[in-house]
This record gives C-alpha cells, sequence and structure tokens, in this order.
C-alpha cells in the first residue's frame, strides 16, 4: 500500500510541476506585447543572423545581417521577404509557420494542453502540430522567456531560429511592419 501511496504522490507530483511551469509560461507571455531581439537562423545549414521586432499578433520585421540585406516583414497578414539584389517574395502569413509562431493567444492556448520537456535543465521545448505543421517552440527555464523555434519552411527545409539579447515591450515606430515595394 505505501509503495502504490508513493507512486501516485510522485505522478501527481510531476503533473502539478508541469501545470506550474506551463502556468509561468503562459504569465510571461501574456504581459508581453513585442519583443526585440538578435537572431541565429540555420536554414539546412546555412547560418544566417540579424535582429527582428515581433508585435503581437502576427507582425514581424527582420533584418538579416548578410551580403544580400535580406529583409523579412509580416504586417500581420502578408509576409514578404525581400533581398538587396531585388529578389521580391510575398506570401499569405497563414501559410507559413509564422501564422502560428507570432499568434501568442494560439500558443497560449496550445501550451495550456501541452506537456512540455526540459531539455539540459536549460529550456523547455513544446511541440505544436497543427495544420501540416510541425512546431517547436523553446522557452527559458528560469525566465520563461521564448528563446526560439524549429519548424520546416514554406519549402520544407529545416529551419531552427534561436533568440538572445531579448527586449520586451519596447516603444516601436508605427511604420516598422510596413510591407516592402517590390522595386
Amino acid at each position: 500500500m505505501k509503495r502504490i501511496l508513493i507512486i501516485f504522490l510522485v505522478i501527481n507530483f510531476n503533473n502539478f510541476a508541469q501545470g506550474s511551469v506551463n502556468e509561468k509560461i503562459i504569465t510571461s507571455l501574456k504581459r508581453i506585447s513585442n519583443l526585440s531581439f538578435d537572431f541565429e537562423q540555420n536554414v539546412n545549414g546555412k547560418i544566417e543572423n540579424g535582429n527582428c521586432v515581433i508585435e503581437y499578433p502576427k507582425k514581424i520585421f527582420c533584418n538579416y545581417d548578410n551580403m544580400n540585406n535580406k529583409l523579412l516583414v509580416s504586417n500581420g497578414k502578408s509576409l514578404v521577404i525581400k533581398t538587396k539584389s531585388g529578389s521580391y517574395y510575398r506570401y499569405s502569413i497563414k501559410r507559413t509557420p509564422l501564422n502560428y509562431i507570432l499568434d501568442k493567444k494560439f500558443l497560449i492556448n496550445e501550451i495550456k494542453d501541452l506537456k512540455g520537456r526540459i531539455i539540459d535543465d536549460k529550456f523547455i521545448n513544446f511541440k505544436i502540430l497543427k495544420d501540416d505543421n510541425e512546431i517547436n517552440i523553446f522557452f527559458d527555464n528560469i525566465n520563461y522567456n521564448l528563446i526560439g523555434w524549429q519548424t520546416l519552411d514554406i519549402y520544407q527545409n529545416l529551419s531552427i531560429t534561436y533568440i538572445y539579447s531579448l527586449r520586451i515591450n519596447q516603444k516601436l515606430d508605427k511604420n516598422t511592419f510596413k510591407l516592402p515595394s517590390s522595386n
């Protein structure tokens, strides 16, 4: 009988601890209206760096520090990728995993029902499966802030984004998320 009681307590403690972590992440997300950060992105082994601003819901502006001076912008409906060389690509945000990553309400609702896994006592990972997208989203295990994500991009390339130098709720220019023209 003692053994059954101990097993019951251990299982319930683990469930309680997981719920507590989820609640801390949700609380952290709820207080955020925007994020500014530097990033390192690995797409099929090609590393790119830059900085981004996210404003919830579904807005992002990223400058890449590469020879193409790539720019990625979403106004919440469309996603544009533009390079200095003149390449210009426009997508509906709904066709990309960013549709979910940039939707704070979606993330909160998913995290409520998911069991995260702790990685190296540093990161908390949640795997989200939605509309043929597999999104792995990562949070810091100490302050519960977003630290990155892993997805397959629109061309089915593995894309891993690690964010650092995070700044929360900065004053933003209202034109930050204006889509660039194609010329």
